[in-house]
C-alpha cells in the first residue's frame, strides 16, 4: 500500500512541478512582452522607426489573462505537492520541546498532528467541493479569458482529494505505529531506528 501512495503522491508532485514551470514560463514570456512593448512605444523606436515599431506593437506585448491561468494554476500546483510533503514527514516543524520528550510521548504526537493533519486535508477537499459545486451552478467565468471558473475549482479538487487519501492513509499508519509500537514506516524525523 505505501508504495501505491508513494507513487501517487510523486506523480502529484512531478504534475504539479510541470505545471509551475509551464506558469514560470508564461510569466516570463509575458513580461518580456511587455517590456518588448514598452520599448516599441517608446519615443525612441517611434522616432528611429515609426513603421517598424507601429508593426511590432501590433503583436508584441502582455499574455492576455497570464495572471488567470497563473492564480488557477499555482492554486492546483499547491494542491499537488502536498500529498508528497505529508507523506515523507516534510512539513515544518519546531522541534525545540518535543525532542525532550521520550519515544512513546513522540510517537503520540506525531499521530495527533497527522490525524488532525488528515482532517484538516479531508475538510479542505469537502469545502473545494462545495465551491466547485457553487461555481458550476452560477456559470461564473474568468474576467479576460472568460473560462469557467469552476475549472480551477476541478483541477485543485482533484489534487485536494488526492492530499486527503494520502492524508487518512498517513493518519492512520502514524496511529497504528502508536498502539503497536512498531515503526511500519522510518522516515527518519523520529531519529535512529
Amino acid at each position: 500500500m505505501h508504495k501505491l501512495m508513494m507513487r501517487l503522491a510523486k506523480s502529484m508532485a512531478y504534475l504539479g512541478g510541470a505545471v509551475l514551470t509551464l506558469l514560470i514560463i508564461l510569466t516570463c514570456v509575458s513580461i518580456a512582452g511587455r517590456l518588448l512593448n514598452g520599448f516599441f512605444h517608446g519615443d525612441l523606436m517611434e522616432r528611429i522607426a515609426p513603421g517598424f515599431s507601429k508593426w511590432m506593437t501590433g503583436w508584441v506585448g502582455p499574455v492576455n489573462g497570464d495572471f488567470e491561468l497563473v492564480e488557477a494554476g499555482v492554486a492546483f500546483a499547491i494542491f499537488a505537492f502536498l500529498p508528497l510533503c505529508q507523506i515523507t514527514a516534510g512539513h515544518a516543524s519546531v522541534d525545540v520541546v518535543a525532542n525532550a520528550f521520550p519515544r512513546r510521548v513522540k510517537r503520540f504526537l506525531r499521530m495527533v498532528t497527522e490525524v488532525v493533519f488528515a482532517a484538516v486535508l479531508v475538510l479542505i477537499a469537502w469545502r473545494l467541493g462545495a465551491g466547485l459545486a457553487g461555481k458550476y451552478s452560477n456559470g461564473e467565468t474568468s474576467f479576460l479569458l472568460e473560462f469557467p471558473i469552476w475549472w480551477a475549482y476541478a483541477i485543485s479538487m482533484v489534487a485536494a482529494v488526492v492530499a486527503a487519501i494520502v492524508g487518512i492513509y498517513m493518519g492512520a499508519i502514524r496511529t497504528i505505529e502508536f498502539f503497536t509500537g512498531r515503526i511500519l514506516i522510518w522516515d527518519g524525523v523520529e531519529g535512529e531506528q
